[in-house]
């Protein structure tokens, strides 16, 4: 046989045992691929070690420093020289690898970290009275000596990968790894509320920068993931967020999701943590997109911090070296638990809305930029297309009084403000831009896209309806026909038993045409051919044979626009005030089909200040 180049000098070579030194570089691969890995080893083995004070510091993106710092239990004098050995370890004792209860159990962090960088480990235990230290270098253990330390565990790590110079090149910009650091330490922070993080950058030399101070959380455990959420993510967050506590099976979930219309651009604000350890799942990704399925839009992605908790032994964490992958026993269990969970909670909250887009809102008006600061304004003397006018004598002209009463009494009832607080939304008051619902609250103003508000009613009863399977359908009275190209068709009647659940019943009709008799009931007059030809775009973008089985709630979406209030169309008080006690009873009524907010709340406060009030 012909052997190939490439091989030619491993041919006929003997089997070796490869020496300590190399085998933890080539374990260093799988545990240490970034600064950010090496930090989280190092973190994590402070929190198996009880700390509740740990203070990081890096520099250069962590490529010429990483150090961590915490109060924990120690290391004693003599095991640390093993505890730079590969799988050594105090915190399993190899029995049962399925009853894994701390972040750390494989025992290859340090020596791993020692094989690749210049590692020093300073440590001092409970009880002791001096501390010791141990240097590893390129994988060579050095001496203990006796040093000064507190109670606690001091680790430095310098020149990372520098016995392995290849690895840098692979290592992305300092800015990235900074990043990336920073991200690994808001996960811990979260994981473990009760504990101070503190966290520096030491590039520029000094006592650094400090980038994270995370104070430990107080309180029972839903206050204090709350508080430290506020910390980690902002109070943007946790203002606009709801609690989650929920079980199944003996699995608890247990954690916050942010409202629909917090949703961010990108998945920067997920995080997951089973039994207490931060991980990325595609399995726990993917059910937080299923239970927002149908409140975001494709390029909008929901915020969450979300906590299972289940017995060691239904969960497998040594999948990767990292530990940052599971697997669960039961997965249709796990993902069924996120879904339902968040489904129900988020159904829970009604028509609630986040509240940032009333800040929004008040940033996007613009303040009068006729006046510059060039010359004071005299509000005293104003004038309005070059005619004075005198402001006194409109308010002693009786005629203009009586004018204004008069037109006013017909849409604002003085015992009505005796509902705003029944009302959440308010009561109507105008009707802008054929569009636009004005409703005022006891302290607010509430402004509501009619449409995208109908549009979402009209798709949570067919939701309902479906649920039952019990659509109703109305039959025209004469067919409708449809010409559609032939492949067009084709897929249409592909899924026909689908859409006659949905309330539309279709036929062919010959080549490309097809044949409407029936119509979802709920919808009224519907343009039938408008309808078929969105359904078929539909198909088209998501070029999928199951489209309707696998996304049942897009295909809602667009029927439902079809029988929406239009623009354009005028609405008398007494619709719109229906309109806002709907979506008062309606889950998910403040967040469109797309996602977007069905109204902004504007309080009176904040307005005032935009006027110069307050």
């Amino acid at each position: 046989m012909k052997k190939l180049d490439g091989h030619k000098n491993i041919v006929n070579r003997k089997i070796l045992q490869l020496g300590e030194v190399a085998i933890n570089r080539i374990a260093a691969g799988e545990v240490v691929e970034r600064p950010a890995s090496a930090i989280k080893e190092l973190v994590e083995n402070s929190l198996d070690a009880g700390a509740t004070t740990i203070d990081i510091t890096y520099s250069d993106g962590g490529k010429k420093l990483l150090k961590v710092v915490d109060d924990g239990m120690g290391i004693p004098s003599e095991s640390l020289e093993l505890a730079v050995s590969r799988h050594a370890t105090s915190k399993i004792d190899g029995s049962d690898l399925l009853n894994i209860n701390t972040f750390g159990f494989r025992g290859e962090a340090l020596p791993s970290l020692g094989a690749v960088g210049y590692l020093k480990i300073t440590s001092r235990e409970v009880g002791s009275a001096y501390a010791s230290e141990i240097h590893v270098r390129g994988g060579l253990i050095g001496e203990i000596k006796p040093a000064a330390l507190e109670i606690g565990t001091a680790v430095e790590l310098h020149d990372l990968f520098y016995a392995t110079p290849a690895r840098l090149k692979f290592l992305r910009s300092e800015k990235a790894e900074s990043k990336a650091i920073q991200d690994i330490i808001k996960r811990l922070a979260i994981a473990e509320p009760s504990v101070n993080f503190i966290l520096r950058d030491m590039s520029k030399g000094g006592d650094g920068r400090t980038i994270f101070n995370f104070r430990q959380q107080e309180g029972d455990r839903e206050k204090s993931i709350q508080g430290r959420l506020a910390q980690v993510l902002g109070p943007n967050f946790t203002e606009n967020s709801i609690f989650i506590n929920t079980e199944r099976d003996g699995i608890r979930l247990l954690g916050y999701a942010a409202l629909p219309t917090y949703s961010r651009g990108a998945a920067v604000q997920q995080f997951f943590f089973v039994n207490g350890r931060p991980i990325k799942d595609k399995l726990l990704i993917g059910a937080l997109r299923g239970a927002y399925s149908d409140l975001l839009a494709r390029d909008r992605y929901p915020a969450a911090a979300l906590f299972i908790e289940c017995e060691p032994q239904r969960v497998d964490m040594n999948v990767h070296p990292a530990k940052a992958e599971v697997r669960f026993r039961e997965p249709g269990i796990v993902r069924g638990l996120i879904i339902s969970g968040l489904k129900h909670a988020l159904a829970e909250v009604g028509h609630r809305t986040s509240s940032t887009i009333g800040m929004e809102t008040l940033g996007a008006f613009r303040k009068d930029e006729l006046h510059t600061n060039t010359r004071e304004r005299n509000y005293q003397s104003a004038t309005i297309t070059n005619r004075q006018v005198n402001f006194q004598s409109l308010e002693n002209n009786a005629s203009f009084d009586d004018r204004f009463n008069s037109e006013t009494d017909k849409v604002l009832d003085i015992e009505e403000k005796e509902h705003f607080e029944e009302f959440p939304l308010g009561i109507a008051r105008a009707h802008l831009h054929e569009n636009y619902i004005l409703a005022q609250t006891n302290d607010s103003l509430v402004l509501v896209d009619s449409h995208a508000a109908h549009e979402r009613i009209i798709y949570e009863k067919l939701k309902c309806q479906l649920e039952d399977k019990a659509i109703n359908s109305q039959a025209l009275l004469l067919p409708e026909i449809i010409n559609l190209s032939e492949d067009d068709a084709s897929r249409l009647l592909e899924i026909s038993e689908e859409l006659k659940c949905l309330g539309l019943l279709i036929e062919p009709f010959g080549g490309g045409a097809v044949a409407v008799r029936e119509t979802p009931a709920i919808l009224g007059q519907v343009n039938v051919e408008d309808l078929i030809k969105d359904i078929v775009d539909e198909l088209n973008d998501n070029k999928r044979s199951q489209i309707l089985k696998s996304n049942i709630d897009s295909v809602l979406s667009r029927v439902s626009c079809h029988g929406s209030v239009r623009s354009g169309r005028r609405l008398k008080i007494d619709e719109m005030n229906a309109l806002l006690r709907e979506m008062e009873a309606t889950p998910h009524s403040g967040q469109c089909n797309h996602g977007r907010p069905t109204f902004v709340e504007l309080k009176l406060s904040d307005i005032e200040k935009l006027f110069g009030r307050k």
